[in-house]
């Protein structure tokens, strides 16, 4: 069972909470054991699982992001966003997610993020239960 989701950015750099979107398409899906993968298919982008309860999180880790991989002036892509790439490989390009009983057996402060590095664009997750 595969679905695809748009996911709207609207800055450079940023987090995007698409925990409820994943939910719904488990909930949809009437699976009740199983995995899903949310995959992102962008070279600049990418997903992760982290705190959903204080936005500050999020913040934090674009921060610390920056610090790992900064604008360098060493940088040969064409394109003007190596840093994008490099966060995109350090985070990666896909979660695995078990569900049990119907749900996705998240932390209590668990969320899944979108990670944008090289926005504001207009991305997609493929998500896949097993």
């Amino acid at each position: 069972m595969i679905k695809k989701i748009s996911v709207r950015t609207n800055e450079h750099e940023q987090l995007k909470d698409i925990t409820s979107d994943i939910r719904q398409f488990v909930k949809e899906s009437n699976i009740e054991e199983g995995k899903i993968t949310v995959f992102i298919p962008h070279t600049t982008a990418a997903v992760t699982i982290n705190e959903n309860a204080d936005p500050d999180v999020q913040h934090d880790l674009i921060i610390a992001l920056n610090k790992i991989s900064p604008v360098l002036p060493e940088f040969r892509h064409m394109e003007g966003n190596s840093d994008a790439h490099t966060k995109s490989s350090i985070v990666g390009c896909s979660q695995d997610i078990i569900i049990h009983e119907g749900k996705l057996l998240l932390g209590t402060w668990q969320g899944i993020y979108f990670c944008e590095f090289d926005g504001p664009r207009m991305r997609t997750a493929i998500l896949r239960i097993y």
